[in-house]
């Protein structure tokens, strides 16, 4: 079974990627309006830390479908390592005694 050509030339493209990155930004802000409107109390720093991580992820796999070079995957996979450390220490400090 072969895979369908519009499926092909989505992914090649980057849309896919781009689809997923504009979902996630919506989602972004639609969950800051979300808390802001029950009044709890939330930093940036919660949000931006898992996200940023994945987005760099999703932005190293879009280099890759789209035929990009090496040193830019490279590029975006070393971005998300900061990230996911900045998130894991943001969730460590959260941990009981």
């Amino acid at each position: 079974m072969s895979t369908p050509a519009w499926l092909e030339w989505w992914l090649s493209s980057g849309h896919a990627i781009d689809l997923i990155l504009a979902i996630v930004a919506l989602e972004g802000v639609a969950l800051a309006v979300w808390l802001r409107a029950k009044g709890k109390r939330w930093s940036w720093a919660e949000l931006v830390g898992p996200v940023i991580a994945g987005v760099f992820l999703m932005l190293a796999l879009r280099n890759v479908l789209t035929g990009g070079s090496a040193l830019m995957t490279a590029f975006w996979l070393a971005c998300s390592g900061p990230a996911h450390l900045y998130d894991l220490a943001r969730r460590v400090q959260r941990w009981p005694s």
